[in-house]
């Protein structure tokens, strides 16, 4: 289950809903998660996230996404979904659907298209990195040092070219 939240005020890419959902339940296809997951989506201004980024990191500039996670993943265990069994049912599942809440993402719609003209590809490629990178930081991933930087990008390409967005 995916929860999509738009609080921009500009033209966003067409579909962004269907293919935010497609890409989210892609990878976590490709992780065999177990059960069924929920995710809040939320694409938001820069002002917004610049906000957001100030209060929840102290980095008071605007971002092109941001990651909560809400499962305890250990970067021993990322992506392991037997810690589900381990978890507090009414901590990690939402008890009106029963999904599993793996936490929220929020994407800023202008550093999609700025990102996209930067590296050169489509919004719809720049948009569909973003949604796998945070989905990435939701299951543990992080890019702290090079090492996990490797893994990670390693990770979103292979899962970007699963699901049809090859650079």
């Amino acid at each position: 289950m995916i929860t999509l939240y738009t609080e921009c005020d500009s033209d966003f890419i067409e579909d962004y809903d269907i293919i935010g959902r497609e890409l989210l339940e892609a990878g976590l296809k490709h992780f065999d998660c177990p059960c069924d997951c929920e995710i809040s989506l939320y694409i938001v201004d820069g002002e917004t996230i610049r906000q957001t980024n100030s209060e929840q990191r102290g980095i008071d500039k605007v971002t092109d996404v941001l990651s909560f996670p809400a499962l305890p993943f250990e970067p021993s265990d990322t992506a392991d979904f037997s810690i589900v069994e381990e978890l507090e049912h009414e901590l990690f599942f939402d008890p009106e659907n029963g999904c599993l809440i793996l936490g929220e993402i929020m994407i800023c719609a202008s550093k999609v298209f700025s990102q996209a003209e930067e590296y050169g590809h489509s919004p719809l490629r720049e948009y569909a990195f973003l949604i796998i990178h945070s989905l990435l930081h939701l299951l543990g991933y992080d890019h702290e040092d090079d090492e996990d930087r490797l893994k990670m990008e390693e990770m979103q390409e292979k899962i970007l070219t699963e699901a049809g967005y090859e650079r």
